[in-house]
């Protein structure tokens, strides 16, 4: 009981030296357990939102069937009640995420008997659709088995547009009937309804009820579309003398049920039901997986960059706390060495302090991990890295302790200098140590940071190792250039700055712990930011090639006379027609043929539009001064068709008509023509001999034109999209796990400055006894305060400059050396990402420069107060 009394009076003797090590293990714990909560929340909440923008072709599972004929009510038939059934097919866990499901039978659009445009109609009918609507005039269809004539209803828009009241009796073009049992089919008109919601998820596959498309005049390839709907009997009527019947069971995916967590579980089984569906002669569609790999695939770059960010933040606390902990067991070097001169062995010294260390820091270790519990989040496995570091700061002091008493002395030691010559021992640790890391960093790039789907902690610690390696090195180079500084300064007028260079040249401060410390806080910092800087600049080379002009102006089929509009839009500038068919063929000299995407763009009002948007994007001459004539067109095509095609050149088919073409350029990419496949042929509109005949679908437009203007402009009864290049590059930094993202640059940027100004001032605490002498007895030689802080500053810009130097070097080629290994491209739509320096972040660093300073400046000044110089030089010199 009286050694537990005594453990807890040392405690309370020493409470500021264990308080600041509590509370530095309390920050590290908090930091390792909440920081991935924190991403794991963010992470979540943005993979919801991906999905739920998601047009519902893409989240949605929908099974469909295309069966030879329909029962006579598929309504009332196994095919509505297998929606359950077919639900707990499906592989887990997509049961648990369905959160609706619909049936829908139908008939394929059927080219009514030409009384006016053309105009095709489909023919629908849905679980609780009568439930759905609200009958305006007329009533609900009514059908019996076998009827020739359906009735249907049409809401207001499509009767509109058919001129089709109630009573009117549709009768379905002649050559579009004659299905297995023969015969005519008619449609009679007997209501019309609006619906009760319009946004009713259960109406996004039928959408053509609510909003008929009314086709592209003129052009009779894009003809008007439209759905009437009936009931079950009325559909199972029809089918027998109509062709193309189909099933189909829509399940949605509810966002609020996923999670990071479950990414790949989630995206195999939609592969694997795409693989084998529920039910034989059945197939699948979604592309749900596709845009969860997307996403999985940023979040395994942002958990990379977290990773390597929180490594080094850990690092530096933890370095911190050998620091503090050095600094406590230096400020009872007379205790300890007394405890030994009285018989007491090392091992007695360390569990001395083991046992107060034991009565603090594991709690302050546990409320920090308590603390970090609370914040929102899914819960990461990090419990080993807190007992790690809980470790660390409960065992430092007891071991450093116990190191420092291995050699009996009752001398008191000169705390300003340092060995020049390193032991051979500590050359071949050193030496070591820079092997390790060289190791690690190639490993890192051959193998990535997370080989096996977690993050490795030897590679995640990489960067932490060569920051370590980067202050060795620099630790074995700085006494050179400090030491012809220090000779420049004794030539000089005034002694501050010749004293001041001449105890940092000594070794104080500038000692391996405290120049550790910095260099991997600023590394931290500054690859953070460098980072940061260089996805934003491939975010701008990404947007440049993906919308090279100011605004994309896309729809389908647009008029000839709709780019002399948009030209005459006020704030317009230029111009440029656009023509993508995504799915044709080429063929080559040999006569093979190949799938490919074709692209007609008048190349030379590009590069107009391209100079005046300022995007900076270059287009092939070749393309640019083609002209019509009567020789193979010049084109732009992918490494692959290039490939395929061989030195000759071949013919490329775009909106049904062919073209010869020779290969004047090959390309990754060509701006404004996307391709998902990565294979495409890029043909001069202008060169074409007939280009008027192929309707472009999209402009590019250059100028300060509104959207809507250019939305107004456009307008041809199809739906027109405007995107401007400002939307499209704030939405590559609004989607996907930009937050995570966002989250881990503020974390690195911020936690890396406020602890490197902590090592600044645990630097100036470690030497503050020491320095205190100095000043005491320069005070008596007529050295001034001001002049003391001066004294203090010329210590201090070496080890800051030095650290500076090699954690900005680390800082910024670190994206480089492991830049493959956290696959950043995935936040980039594919641009390589180039190691960008934000001149901002220059400056920032050079603020933090002189931010440390001051702190030291202040640290110092109340450390003085506190005190007395008069009493230190006393106080020291009767220790001596």
């Amino acid at each position: 009981m009286r050694r537990v009394g005594g453990v807890l009076w040392r405690v309370r003797v020493f409470a500021g030296q264990f308080g600041l090590l509590a509370a530095l293990a309390l920050v590290a714990a908090l930091l390792i357990t909440a920081a991935p909560r924190l991403a794991n929340d963010l992470s979540d909440r943005a993979l919801r939102e991906d999905v739920a923008r998601l047009p519902y072709a893409a989240r949605d599972i929908v099974l469909e069937q295309r069966p030879d004929t329909l029962n006579a009510d598929p309504t009332l038939s196994s095919s509505a009640g297998a929606l359950p059934m077919y639900r707990d097919r499906l592989p887990a866990p997509l049961p648990g995420l369905v959160s609706q499901a619909w049936f829908t039978a139908g008939l394929e659009g059927v080219t009514l008997a030409p009384s006016g445009p053309r105009t095709l109609l489909g023919l629908r009918t849905q679980d609780g659709m009568d439930e759905r609507v609200r009958l305006t005039t007329g009533r609900w269809p009514s059908n019996s088995a076998g009827a020739p004539t359906v009735e249907v209803a049409l809401s207001g828009p499509v009767a509109e547009q058919l001129a089709a009241p109630v009573g009117t009796i549709l009768d379905v073009d002649p050559t579009q009937q004659g299905g297995p049992a023969g015969g005519g089919v008619r449609f009679a008109v007997v209501g019309l309804f609006e619906p009760v919601d319009a946004a009713d998820l259960a109406w996004d596959t039928i959408r053509l009820a609510l909003e008929p498309f009314p086709g592209l005049p003129g052009i009779p390839e894009v003809p008007a579309s439209a759905l009437a709907v009936t009931d079950g009997p009325g559909l199972g009527a029809a089918a027998p003398r109509l062709t193309s019947p189909a099933l189909a069971w829509r399940y949605r995916i509810d966002e609020s049920r996923l999670d990071g967590g479950a990414l790949q579980a989630v995206t195999t089984a939609l592969a694997e039901v795409k693989r084998t569906p529920p039910a034989p002669g059945m197939s699948t569609s979604t592309s749900l997986d596709a845009a969860l790999v997307r996403f999985d695939g940023q979040l395994r770059a942002v958990s990379a960059l977290l990773a390597v960010v929180q490594a080094g933040l850990v690092a530096t606390l933890l370095g911190l706390i050998a620091l503090a902990a050095a600094l406590a067991v230096e400020r009872r070097r007379e205790e300890f060495a007394l405890l030994r001169a009285r018989g007491g062995t090392v091992a007695t010294i360390g569990g001395r302090a083991l046992a107060e260390s034991l009565v603090v820091l594991p709690l302050a270790t546990a409320a920090g991990w308590l603390l970090a519990t609370y914040v929102p989040g899914r819960p990461a496995a990090t419990g080993w890295l807190v007992v790690g570091a809980g470790a660390v700061a409960t065992l430092v002091i007891p071991a450093l302790a116990a190191a420092s008493q291995r050699r009996l002395s009752f001398t008191a030691r000169r705390q300003d200098l340092v060995r020049h010559r390193p032991s051979t021992r500590r050359l071949t640790a050193e030496l070591f140590f820079l092997l390790v890391a060289g190791l690690g960093a190639y490993l890192l790039r051959r193998r990535g940071l997370s080989p096996d789907g977690g993050v490795d902690p030897y590679l995640a610690s990489v960067p932490v190792l060569l920051a370590v390696g980067a202050a060795i090195v620099a630790l074995r180079v700085f006494p050179w250039p400090l030491g012809q500084l220090g000779r420049l300064a004794a030539r000089a007028r005034g002694a501050v700055a010749f004293l001041g260079l001449a105890r940092a040249g000594r070794g104080a401060p500038v000692t391996i712990g405290p120049l550790a410390v910095l260099v991997v806080a600023i590394a931290t910092g500054i690859f953070s930011g460098v980072v940061m800087s260089s996805i934003g600049d491939a975010r701008d080379r990404a947007t440049d090639l993906e919308i090279p002009a100011d605004a994309q102006v896309s729809g389908y089929a647009f008029g000839p006379e709709v780019a002399g509009r948009l030209a005459a839009v006020p704030g317009v500038t230029a111009v440029a027609p656009v023509t993508v068919d995504p799915a044709t063929q080429f063929t080559t000299g040999a006569g093979n043929t190949a799938s490919v995407q074709v692209a007609a763009v008048d190349a030379e009002a590009l590069a107009r539009v391209a100079a005046a948007s300022g995007t900076g994007v270059s287009l092939p001459a070749a393309l640019v001064d083609a002209r019509p004539g009567s020789g193979p067109i010049p084109a732009v095509v992918s490494p692959d068709v290039a490939a395929e095609l061989g030195a000759s050149g071949g013919a490329a088919t775009i909106r049904s008509r062919s073209y010869d073409f020779t290969v004047a350029a090959v390309a990754d990419a060509f701006p404004g023509v996307g391709s998902p496949s990565g294979r495409f042929i890029v043909l001069p509109r202008q060169a074409l001999p007939d280009p008027a005949v192929i309707a472009p679908d999209q402009f590019l437009v250059a100028g300060d034109a509104s959207p809507e203007a250019l939305r107004a402009a456009s307008a041809t009864g199809a739906t027109v999209t405007v995107t401007t290049w400002t939307d499209h590059r704030r939405d590559l930094d609004q989607t996907g796990a930009n937050e995570v993202l966002s989250f881990t640059f503020t974390i690195g940027a911020v936690g890396a400055t406020a602890l490197a100004l902590l090592a600044v001032g645990f630097t100036v605490l470690a030497g503050a006894r020491v320095r205190g002498q100095v000043l005491s007895r320069l005070r008596t030689l007529g050295l001034s305060g001001r002049q003391g802080r001066g004294l203090l500053v010329y210590e201090l810009v070496p080890l800051v400059t030095i650290a500076v130097l090699a954690g900005g070097l680390v800082g910024v080629f670190l994206p480089r050396v492991i830049g493959p290994a956290l696959g950043l491209s995935s936040f980039t739509s594919g641009a390589v990402v180039r190691t960008a320096l934000d001149p901002l972040l220059v400056g920032a660093v050079l603020v933090l420069v002189v931010a440390a300073l001051a702190a030291a400046v202040v640290v110092e000044n109340v450390i003085n107060r506190r005190m007395r110089l008069g009493e230190v030089l006393r106080v020291g010199e009767g220790a001596q």
